[in-house]
């Protein structure tokens, strides 16, 4: 224990030199020394692996995911401008995600900064990830103050991520090489996890809202535009029922300019009236729409969504059943015109496809003018049915149109 201890301080100049390597080592650097030489050998290569490295199914659980996921392209941005490695650990101090460029993550997976590679301070002791886990604070650790000899040319910043209970869930790092050190970097990880935070609150006022109103949402756009929950309507807007539509028709979601492009086209519409239908939305649905990118984050019953899948297992009775008009029919959001098209034609083939004559008779009572279906019914009907007459009636009345 003595003649590791007294590497400490010949190691502060082996480290490349930096300028502002510090000549005194902070108090909970020393005391983490101290605890972490009886059970890490300072000559190690790399961090330790758990559980074999497979970790995919932990962070698969994690309630960090989604929040991380929704600032992932933030995450990956930083860590390239930058030159930086970015990783997301658990409250025990294994590595779930990370990314970063190339250089760098190949830098990185050399120590086993990696998925499922151990940081906590007694795998791998002194470094800003297990200081982090260990105080619930903020820690930065350069160069030379890590206890392991290969990490003396990287410095760490980091932040404990805190759940909603205040419990601590796992840690966001940036790292690079120490001459890329940026006095910027700890307000930028403070930032990332606040929001990382925030999305954690966010997803239990969902969770908690969902609970308190178990009663799934019914959406119902063909032929109509109204939505209920528990036999009440629900009091939304045409535009907030067409932003409905559209999240229920698309469950991957929007990018906010994608769907603001597909409500309002190329009108002039300000973000702030954008934005207050958004909040209105999710307000009436209890926070049901994910912020940023925006998506249902509880299932919705959709009867347009059911045509839909009923026309994927060739299931035409249902479809028609189901298939009660044009979607939303008052609206002019191009991405509802697109829905439209798209459910419109889909149904047709399908009638168009059938060897049933009732598929053609029931479409062809709701497209008056489609010639094509009312000659497949008369193909389809026997020369002796009745129900020829109605059909030469209606194909009379769609040529004469």
């Amino acid at each position: 224990m003595e003649h590791a201890w007294s590497r400490l301080v010949p190691a502060l100049g082996e480290a490349g030199s930096p300028s502002d390597v510090p000549t005194a080592l902070r108090r909970e650097v020393t005391e983490s020394w101290a605890r972490s030489l009886g059970s890490v050998d300072p000559r190690q290569t790399s961090a330790p692996v758990a559980e074999d490295g497979a970790v995919h199914h932990r962070w698969a659980r994690s309630p960090l995911r989604g929040p991380v996921r929704a600032l992932a392209a933030e995450l990956r941005g930083v860590a390239d401008d930058a030159g930086f490695v970015s990783a997301v650990t658990d409250e025990s101090g294994t590595i779930l995600w990370t990314c970063g460029g190339t250089t760098m993550r190949r830098r990185a997976e050399r120590v086993n900064f990696a998925p499922g590679g151990r940081w906590d301070e007694a795998a791998m002791g002194t470094n800003a990830l297990s200081l982090a886990l260990r105080t619930g604070r903020p820690s930065s650790v350069f160069s030379a103050e890590h206890l392991v000899t290969a990490l003396h040319g990287w410095v760490c910043y980091c932040a404990p991520i805190h759940g909603p209970d205040g419990r601590v869930l796992g840690v966001l790092d940036l790292s690079t090489t120490w001459d890329r050190s940026h006095p910027l970097a700890m307000s930028t990880v403070r930032g990332l996890t606040s929001r990382i935070e925030a999305g954690l609150r966010d997803v239990g006022l969902h969770e908690a809202d969902v609970r308190r109103k178990p009663d799934p949402v019914r959406l119902t756009c063909l032929g109509a535009g109204y939505a209920d929950r528990g036999g009440s309507r629900l009091a939304l807007p045409p535009r907030q029922v067409e932003i409905l539509t559209l999240l229920a028709l698309e469950p991957d979601g929007f990018s906010p300019q994608r769907l603001r492009t597909a409500l309002y086209g190329d009108r002039p519409v300000t973000a702030s009236t954008f934005k207050a239908e958004m909040s209105h939305l999710r307000r009436t649905l209890g926070g049901a729409v994910a912020t940023r990118h925006y998506a249902l984050t509880v299932p919705v019953r959709c009867d347009a969504v059911e045509v839909l899948r009923a026309l994927e297992r060739g299931d035409t009775d249902t479809a028609l059943r189901r298939y009660r008009g044009p979607l939303l029919p008052g609206s002019e959001a191009p991405g509802v015109l697109e829905w439209r098209s798209h459910l419109d034609v889909a149904v047709r083939e399908a009638v168009l496809a059938s060897v049933r004559a009732e598929h053609a008779l029931r479409h062809g009572e709701r497209a008056p003018d489609d010639v094509a279906v009312h000659e497949h019914a008369l193909a389809l009907l026997a020369r002796d049915d009745v129900r020829r007459g109605l059909v030469l009636g209606r194909l009379h009345r769609a040529l004469r149109h």
